[in-house]
């Protein structure tokens, strides 16, 4: 993995970018793109963005967008006006999430890209599906219903994705990899979205004896007022079963069905030159499903990165093999603190922290990422 960080001084905005290129194959990078914090009004700020996003396009014209998620302060506002700059600019480039989830730095968003260069691409705007080597990568965004709770939007969610994957000849139960779920008022509406996932994982052959998906559940505001859940996701096709891998960390972390969820802790997918680590939202808990460092916040984010560091060893990979983070916090006033602590540890790794409080009150820090790491396996295709 090659990591750098470019500056676009006119633009006032940065990227943190990390890049991996195999001497022969796919190339892939994930970015984060930031503004610096100013007193521009948002417009002023998403067209500094956005000229970053057009620069790195140049600087890589050999890459495809798969995925991109604007991180907004104020959706409710923002989105349309993102919406209708995008469209004037015309660039349909890869499935495009929004999520209402205030970067800390004081900004009024930030972005994340993930782009390959060597793969072929058919995108819309709420999914893209790459082809190449016997594999097809569908990215499906934005997923929302307006009907009822948080329990019958997520039922509503699940079936509607369902519907796209059969339309593929795909299923989720064997070819989901990973999901993203953001819930409005998170301290009121996770439990309606727990029991609805649940309930429709069983009847698509997901339980405990056999197994569930990555995911991200995490405080967010949808991009419909009236949505209480939201959901983004990636799944895969032409993956044979032993290529995919669960990771459990069982010295720090328990089976999420023990305390009533129904994920993975993460997913290690194994390819003939390279292998992908989908972590899971992880938070400060020990193997018994329990809080632990209550109230403390750096102590909080010590034992998350310990809870991932040994989830990715379990996988092969380790902390300096992770091409994207983002990290959630439940406090503003956090954000100085875990910013120094994680740039003092993992100076290299392109992250951002939004706001966005964790499904139980007592963590005050979550995080996510994705590693990737090369490897040799004959049995399997490229990536």
């Amino acid at each position: 993995m090659v990591f750098e960080t470019i500056s676009f001084d006119h633009l006032q905005a940065w990227a943190q970018v990390a890049t991996f290129a195999p001497l022969h194959g796919v190339c892939e990078r994930h970015i984060i793109l930031h503004v610096q914090r100013g007193f521009d009004r948002f417009e002023a700020q998403m067209e500094k963005i956005q000229g970053a996003y057009s620069q790195l396009l140049k600087k890589f014209p050999s890459s495809n967008v798969i995925m991109r998620r604007y991180l907004l302060s104020d959706i409710a506002n923002q989105a349309p006006i993102l919406r209708a700059q995008l469209q004037r600019e015309g660039n349909e480039q890869g499935a495009l999430s929004m999520i209402g989830q205030p970067p800390l730095d004081g900004t009024k968003l930030a972005l994340w890209i993930y782009m390959a260069e060597g793969i072929e691409v058919s995108a819309s705007e709420n999914l893209t599906i790459t082809f190449h080597n016997g594999y097809r990568h569908y990215w499906s965004t934005n997923w929302q219903s307006t009907t009822g709770g948080s329990n019958t939007q997520t039922r509503e969610i699940l079936e509607g994705y369902e519907a796209q994957l059969r339309h593929a000849d795909l299923n989720l139960a064997d070819n989901c990899l990973r999901t993203w779920l953001f819930i409005r008022d998170v301290d009121t509406n996770y439990k309606g979205m727990v029991e609805a996932r649940c309930n429709n994982f069983t009847m698509q052959r997901l339980t405990p004896d056999t197994h569930y998906i990555a995911s991200t559940g995490i405080g967010g505001q949808p991009i419909t007022t009236q949505s209480r859940v939201q959901m983004d996701a990636y799944a895969a096709q032409g993956l044979q079963p032993e290529q995919q891998r669960y990771l459990y960390a069982p010295t720090h972390l328990n089976p999420t069905y023990q305390y009533g969820v129904t994920f993975e802790r993460g997913t290690a997918i194994q390819y003939g030159d390279r292998r992908h680590l989908l972590i899971s939202g992880t938070a400060s808990i020990n193997n018994k499903g329990e809080v632990i460092h209550l109230g403390d916040v750096r102590a909080q984010a010590a034992r998350m990165l310990e809870n991932i560091e040994t989830l990715l060893l379990e996988g092969g990979a380790s902390l300096d093999d992770v091409a994207q983070a983002i990290i959630y916090l439940r406090d503003v006033a956090d954000y100085d603190l875990v910013n120094q602590y994680l740039a003092e540890r993992l100076p290299k790794m392109p992250f951002v922290i939004t706001l966005a409080p964790v499904c139980r009150p007592a963590w005050l820090i979550e995080m996510e990422c994705i590693a990737i790491i090369p490897t040799t396996d004959a049995r399997y295709n490229n990536f």
